[in-house]
């Protein structure tokens, strides 16, 4: 069974996407053990930021920041 933990962290992972209008819907975006994974293909939304990768990297300094996660790990690609 998943660790509640890591479920109220993705919901966090998640909504930290979807405030910076970035589009993850080819992306998995998971943690397991306090750890982020961010994986696959991520874009913007029209009117989004224009630089992916810079505001990827924002959220996973953000997100070192909150509790419940110790780490992010990205391996993706940048969509424009």
């Amino acid at each position: 069974m998943a660790d509640p933990n890591d479920v109220a962290a993705n919901k966090m992972l998640r909504q930290e996407f979807s405030k910076r209008m970035m589009d993850v819907t080819r992306a998995d975006l998971r943690v397991t053990h306090g750890v982020a994974y961010i994986r696959g293909a991520i874009g913007v939304i029209k009117g989004g930021p224009p630089d992916v990768r810079k505001e990827c990297e924002l959220i996973a300094k953000v997100l070192r920041t909150k509790p419940g996660i110790k780490d992010v790990v990205i391996d993706c690609t940048f969509r424009t």
